[in-house]
């Protein structure tokens, strides 16, 4: 059976296997899955900078990071940098995006299936920001908050 990605304010109903029955995988569990059969995507680790970064600032404030990030970033129907809008390092938040294929428009439609060319919808940008909040809490060693990542 496949699922279509995303599956935006579902991130804890179980995803059916191929046999049919429930392994008691999130949604956002097997994109983490799917996301460390990339080379790419899965050299993407925290240094210690971005870790330094995140201790000092705190989750929330991080949290907060994430949602003005993609606000700018990523929610615009139209991006004329898209592929580029997004540096490689010096926040956390910018190697989970990368990390979690949340990084342009591109990647958002090839992993995710959020279609290009219009504006993500507050749930879709909450979604993203959860994704990005969990891979950034499995990086520092921290369990993510239960019912979502991002308050």
């Amino acid at each position: 059976m496949s699922f279509a990605f995303p599956a935006p304010g579902i991130a804890g109903v179980p995803v059916a296997c191929r046999g049919g029955y429930l392994r008691g995988m999130t949604v956002q569990d097997e994109i983490f899955d799917r996301l460390a059969r990339s080379a790419f995507r899965s050299r993407f680790r925290l240094g210690p900078k971005e870790r330094a970064y995140a201790d000092a600032k705190g989750r929330e404030t991080i949290a907060a990071h994430a949602r003005d990030f993609i606000a700018a970033r990523l929610a615009p129907a139209e991006l004329p940098n898209d592929g580029r809008q997004t540096p490689m390092r010096g926040h956390p938040v910018f190697l989970a995006q990368h990390a979690t294929a949340c990084c342009c428009r591109s990647c958002l439609q090839k992993w995710h299936r959020i279609p290009k060319g219009r504006m993500l919808s507050a749930e879709e940008q909450a979604w993203i920001a959860d994704l990005l909040m969990r891979w950034i809490d499995r990086e520092m060693g921290l369990p993510s908050p239960p019912g979502g990542g991002v308050e």
